[in-house]
């Protein structure tokens, strides 16, 4: 960020995303919706339609989508795979979303960051890849990592719906602990070359006000 680079890209360094698949990410990043609004986030989706796991055993498969079940139930985020790690963000995110305050450890951290877009009320778009498997090396996956993902995400969850429980009795409570002249990210111009889209999207929103959007593939 201080060296004023205008997206951030995070991916694994192993080869299980595939450089070929970053293209379409940052096209995505780059083209703006109907009312001229840029992405806030976006992610590279194993379980959209069009995304896929190579050379995964069963058991991988069902934490993976099981994981993300558990925290669209959860929070309310209609986010596919909010445990993936290949993501561009625009750097005017991360300078919105406060990253003092991500407190998380493990993989967790994805669904921290997804879930602090989204209390921004910021837009999520979601596009297919394929995600191969590792060659060489051992995953970092380990039972402490996934108890920390569940311990959070349940705290978040229980924290959020009770806020939205309270928000009925009392309409005057903000669902949201992220304060009303906080919530919207920054609206950025577009200012760079806008790829045509390659299909339709499927939009979603969550009750913050984020948009989910998944560029599906025809």
């Amino acid at each position: 960020l201080a060296r004023g680079y205008d997206f951030l890209v995070e991916m694994d360094a192993d080869g299980s995303h595939r450089a070929i698949d970053l293209p379409r990410l940052l096209g995505a990043a780059v083209t703006p919706d109907a009312d001229g609004r840029l992405p806030d986030a976006v992610i590279g989706s194993r379980w959209v339609p069009g995304g896929s796991v190579v050379n995964w055993p069963i058991h991988r498969k069902i934490l993976s989508r099981g994981g993300n079940t558990y925290t669209r139930l959860m929070l309310g985020m209609p986010v596919h795979d909010a445990t993936a790690g290949f993501r561009v963000y625009p750097a005017d995110t991360l300078r919105a979303i406060r990253l003092d305050a991500i407190e998380s450890h493990g993989y967790c951290f994805q669904v921290d960051m997804t879930w602090h877009v989204a209390r921004y009320g910021g837009r999520v778009v979601e596009v297919p890849i394929t995600f191969v498997e590792r060659q060489v090396g051992t995953s970092k996956m380990s039972n402490a990592i996934v108890a920390e993902a569940l311990r959070k995400t349940t705290a978040w969850g229980i924290g959020y719906r009770f806020r939205q429980l309270r928000a009925l009795v009392n309409p005057g409570a903000r669902i949201s602990r992220v304060s009303r002249s906080q919530k919207n990210l920054p609206r950025r111009d577009v200012d760079y070359t806008v790829p045509s889209a390659e299909a339709p999207s499927v939009e979603q929103r969550h009750d913050d006000g984020a948009t989910v959007e998944t560029i599906g593939t025809t």
